[in-house]
């Protein structure tokens, strides 16, 4: 190691090791270790233009150890990502900064990915590479790759012990995902301890059993040459990832912390601080020092992405004289931009189509669109003949077929999750990710980054309530809509008919953001149109279905997804009882809440107080649209194992019991 390359490391080490003493927050440990590494990749390995950190054809970095956050921000700071300024790197941690505690992609230029909780990032890397794999096979000709990157990540301990890491991990070496390479920050330490204490398993062995090379550089601390050495044989490797095993030092340099779980998560406090530079022999003051011949190296070496970009771009327009529809087709996908006239490809459904699940009315939109939009790819985890998720006439995504676009996820609810948010991240696609509503919980943690990364995602999960029937209370929906509607950022759509489910779909594809749309397993009654609303007035959130005539109604009947013909049911008797209703489909709150305060008082008007709303899931929340004499026909325990009816039956979600709490709403409005 030149004195030169010790000292570019060291830079890393003290911006991050400053950073977070001046937060008196934050993770030293893994940047001080990881930081020969990093130095390696990024100097020497790392394909990306600091001036356009968008360009399509990058490498994308993910530093998977959110929590090691400085290590990334240095490198952005030190290569000239312009916005990473060092009043950025002085500001970590603070309220408004670049650079928060865990790297988030939609508030930092530079950052690929949102990580934090652990697992994540390596299984979003998984999902850049299939996505860079896929595009690849789509748009390269002989001669004229413009599609040709690979997926970054340095992952620890920490990643390794999450499941989702291992479902994804297992799924990137069954498709053979050459591009994905790994750099293992090996330190043997986690937060708490040791991981002789509860990790002691044969890391390297269980990946090679997943089908990745696997690679070891024993003296991470120093031995650069061995760190180039590992990198170039990962990047000849072509048929598997790689996962390079790099041994490091957490705290690498600290004389009384280094080697110890003190240093993962606390600042090293200013005598330490103090002494680590010394032992390091870097200078104690100025803090943030970066020496100029540093800073220079750095700068000149990410200077030639400008080249590197501009070369692609000479290639990309040779492309597109060969290749002109082509080339149109690829600016469509990274544009964003759905193929004009896209709609027209949806099904209509008629009453005449009679009882339509809703997951099957899904898959019939799928399978409309799936030779339309090139670029709608996903799958579900081993439930796609059950979600209705899998595109006909279209190749699945496998090593012998890389362009295929339905992707079998196997039974790996999280991973799937995952993969698909950096599907996502990666950009040019549209990914959706499928399983039972039940099973959302396996993945809540990737479902909430996909909103917190404001990612274009789309959730499918059917079996919607206790109405799946004999399957039982494990696998009965109760409170899971809820819990998806808790998550800010995700638009949750429950569709009470095929052509609500259809308008769903058209709004999902056109949104941003990420979608859960909530699907039945039985057979729910096409409205006639003629009679009620139009379906596109899902595009709102909820609207008026249907209305008693003869002046403002006595009480309001909203409801979601399956109850929705049962309040219309409800509707017919309460006229009997020569009472007016107004039936309200409310398939997304969100969607509802973005409307003009005119729109919802319109829909839901605040004088008149009589309300019902019929969800079969819990009440909890829904107090908001009842008000304070409303009633709320709930599912509020867990259900048992029986036929669909019985359960009607024994949950009482009957036309009478609307009946029955409507006209006691309409009593209590009295009052």
């Amino acid at each position: 190691m030149t004195d030169l390359e010790k000292r570019s490391i060291n830079a890393i080490r003290f911006l991050a090791v400053d950073a977070v003493q001046k937060a008196n927050s934050g993770h030293p440990g893994l940047p001080m270790g990881a930081a020969p590494m990093a130095y390696v990749l990024w100097r020497e390995f790392l394909k990306h233009n600091p001036k356009n950190p968008l360009w399509h054809d990058r490498d994308r970095f993910v530093l998977s150890g959110g929590h090691g956050s400085m290590l990334l921000y240095a490198l952005l700071y030190l290569t000239g990502y312009e916005d990473m300024t060092m009043e950025q790197l002085k500001a970590f941690r603070q309220l408004g900064s670049l650079t928060p505690g865990h790297p988030e992609s939609h508030i930092t230029p530079g950052v690929e990915a949102t990580t934090g909780p652990l697992g994540q990032g390596i299984a979003n890397g998984v999902g850049m590479a299939l996505t860079e794999r896929f595009l690849a096979e789509t748009f390269n000709r002989d001669g004229l790759t413009i599609v040709d990157h690979h997926t970054y990540v340095i992952t620890t301990d920490g990643d390794l012990m999450e499941g989702v890491a291992s479902e994804a991990c297992s799924l990137a070496g069954h498709l053979g995902l050459g591009k994905l390479i790994a750099l293992y920050d090996d330190n043997k330490i986690s937060l708490a301890a040791p991981t002789s204490v509860s990790f002691t398993e044969d890391t390297g062995e269980r990946f090679k059993s997943y089908g990745w090379q696997v690679l070891e550089v024993e003296d991470g601390n120093t031995d650069l040459d061995a760190i180039r050495r590992a990198l170039t044989e990962a990047k000849k490797e072509k048929n598997r990832p790689s996962l390079i095993k790099v041994r490091t030092t957490i705290g690498y340099g600290s004389p009384n912390l280094a080697n110890t779980h003190t240093a993962h998560g606390s600042p090293l406090g200013p005598d330490e601080v103090k002494a680590t530079k010394e032992n390091l022999g870097w200078p104690t003051e100025p803090d943030f020092h970066v020496p100029d011949d540093v800073l220079a190296g750095y700068r000149q070496a990410a200077a030639g992405g400008e080249g590197i970009e501009r070369s692609w771009k000479e290639l990309f327009d040779e492309y597109g004289k060969a290749h002109p529809e082509e080339k149109k087709t690829y600016e469509r996908f990274f544009g964003g931009k759905l193929p004009e006239g896209f709609e027209k490809s949806i099904p209509v459904f008629s009453p005449a189509d009679g009882s339509v699940a809703t997951r099957k009315a899904s898959g019939s939109v799928i399978n409309a669109l799936a030779p339309v939009i090139g670029n709608l790819i996903g799958g579900s985890a081993d439930l796609a003949p059950s979600n209705n998720t899998y595109m006909k006439g279209i190749e699945e995504q496998q090593k012998k077929s890389p362009g295929g676009r339905n992707i079998r996820f196997g039974v790996r609810e999280h991973g799937m999750g995952a993969v698909v948010n950096g599907i996502a991240y990666h950009g040019g696609v549209i990914p959706y990710g499928a399983t039972f509503l039940a099973f959302s919980d396996y993945m809540r943690g990737a479902v909430r980054v996909s909103a917190l990364a404001s990612l274009h995602t789309i959730w499918i999960f059917t079996h919607d309530s206790v109405w799946l029937g004999e399957d039982g209370p494990t696998h009965q929906s109760v409170e899971h809509i809820m819990a998806l509607r808790a998550i800010p950022g995700l638009t949750v759509i429950r569709p009470a008919d095929a052509n609500e489910t259809a308008e769903a779909w058209k709004i999902a594809l056109k949104g941003t953001g990420p979608f859960a749309l909530i699907l039945s397993r039985q057979g729910l009654a096409t409205l006639d149109r003629s009679v009620y609303a139009d379906a596109a007035g899902l595009t709102r959130g909820a609207y008026v279905l249907g209305d008693s005539e003869g002046g403002t109604p006595d009480v309001v009947l909203i409801a979601t997804g399956s109850e929705v013909a049962l309040a219309l049911k409800a509707k017919d008797l309460l006229e009997e009882k020569k009472k007016r209703c107004r039936v309200v489909s409310m398939p997304s709150w969100e969607l509802f809440e973005m409307q003009p305060a005119e729109y919802r008082r319109k829909v839901l008007p605040p004088e008149i107080k009589a309300r019902v709303v019929v969800e079969a899931g819990v009440r909890q929340g829904w107090e908001r649209y009842a008000g304070d004499a409303g009633r709320i026909v709930s599912q509020d325990t867990f259900g048992v194992s029986a036929p669909h009816k019985d359960l009607v039956k024994k949950f009482s979600f009957t036309p009478e019991r609307v009946v029955e709490e409507a006209l006691a709403s309409i009593l209590e409005a009295a009052r």
